[in-house]
């Protein structure tokens, strides 16, 4: 193992199920975005990059049905649907013969503003916390 990987490691071993969340979210956008910015090189990694984020949304899913999901109903019902919105979209880019770069639009701002929505909940409750402990 080298010390890259080493670190990388150690930092992710360090962060909450929510940041790890973000992490992954942007990094599945990023992906895709590379691929849309550079499509005629990059094209050839399409089907890849959205089994990633297939998989990823299939993770989320999943962990809204789990009986100690902390998430209010109705957010488990809207980010199920939203998965399932995922899910068709990421087929239907698979199966047109010629996709064209445009489509992969919706997919990135999606994990984009999911991320940015978990990374802004995130400040507020190390905010309310870091208050909590001043007040002591």
């Amino acid at each position: 193992m080298d010390l890259a990987q080493k670190y990388s490691e150690t930092e992710l071993s360090g962060l909450s199920q929510s940041e790890l969340e973000v992490r992954a979210l942007i990094r599945t956008a990023s992906a895709l975005n590379m691929i849309k910015e550079n499509w005629e090189e990059k094209k050839s990694e399409l089907p890849q990059a959205l089994e990633k984020n297939r998989r990823l949304w299939t993770i989320i899913a999943s962990a809204m049905g789990e009986p100690d999901c902390p998430q209010p109903e109705e957010v488990k019902k809207n980010i199920i649907n939203l998965s399932y919105f995922i899910f068709k979209k990421t087929n239907n880019v698979l199966a047109e013969t010629h996709p064209e770069p445009s489509t992969l639009n919706i997919l990135i701002d999606i994990n984009m503003n999911i991320a940015r929505g978990l990374s802004e909940g995130n400040s507020r409750g190390r905010n309310a916390t870091a208050g909590e402990n001043n007040n002591e």
